[in-house]
């Protein structure tokens, strides 16, 4: 993807303007023969269309008639270790991102790369949600979205997402764990059986199924692509009009 610099900009609108002083120069020429008059009248043309194009610009920059803000969401994705959340979002975050919005993508992994120390109780990850919840509130007061994917096994630190963020949109990723344990290729839920994991989500702690999600991916009968495609055009649909 190519971004246009300030220089680029700056030459294409210098070279616009000397085409279209050019043409006026050779229009008022051919119909008076009088090449300082024509010279004359490009100038002129070219000052006055320089200062009406600002003063045009200014006035509707005032006008908020036909602008449509895009209010920030937060796609928030939860499902049990090893269902597919995190390839899914992925999948979901490069859809959104040719949108051209502006967005931003968290996952669990990353975040605790970051900050190591935080503990798999409930106590800690209910702390843990919060101080996500806080960093996606600031994200979305510069109007930016996300896309986050968590285990997040518990009722209470999604709704605490929930009632923090702005239009929160839960995607459960559905999985059994018979599959998840199949996909298991990091090998943790072999640790978490032998008891070298604890507080691991399906195994030896709880993993509670959201009761509310505004969207359920079966990945039992949908594919990763799939599910991406169902997810993007709910948020086109509902935010990106």
């Amino acid at each position: 993807m190519y971004k246009e610099t300030n220089q680029r900009s700056i030459v294409k609108g210098i070279s616009w303007r000397i085409v279209a002083t050019s043409t006026t120069i050779v229009i008022v020429y051919v119909f008076f023969g009088r090449l300082d008059l024509a010279i004359a009248a490009g100038m002129i043309e070219t000052v006055l269309k320089v200062a009406l194009y600002w003063l045009h610009e200014r006035a509707w920059f005032k006008i908020h008639w036909g602008k449509k803000k895009i209010e920030p969401f937060n796609l928030w994705f939860t499902g049990l270790p090893l269902s597919g959340k995190t390839t899914i979002a992925d999948k979901v975050y490069e859809e959104l991102e040719k949108l051209h919005i502006p967005l931003e993508r968290i996952d669990a992994k990353d975040i605790r790369d970051l900050i190591p120390d935080i503990g798999f109780t409930r106590e800690d990850r209910n702390r843990h949600m919060h101080r996500v919840g806080f960093l996606i509130q600031k994200l979305q007061k510069n109007s930016i979205s996300t896309v986050a994917s968590f285990v997040s096994p518990y009722r209470e630190s999604r709704k605490a997402i929930r009632d923090m963020v702005t239009n929160n949109i839960i995607v459960h990723v559905k999985a059994d764990i018979e599959t998840c344990k199949q996909r298991d290729y990091k090998g943790v839920y072999q640790k978490a059986l032998k008891g070298e994991l604890q507080n691991f989500s399906g195994i030896n702690d709880v993993y509670e199924e959201p009761q509310h999600a505004e969207i359920v991916i079966d990945t039992e009968i949908m594919s990763a692509e799939e599910a991406a495609n169902t997810i993007v055009k709910y948020i086109k649909k509902h935010y990106v009009k």
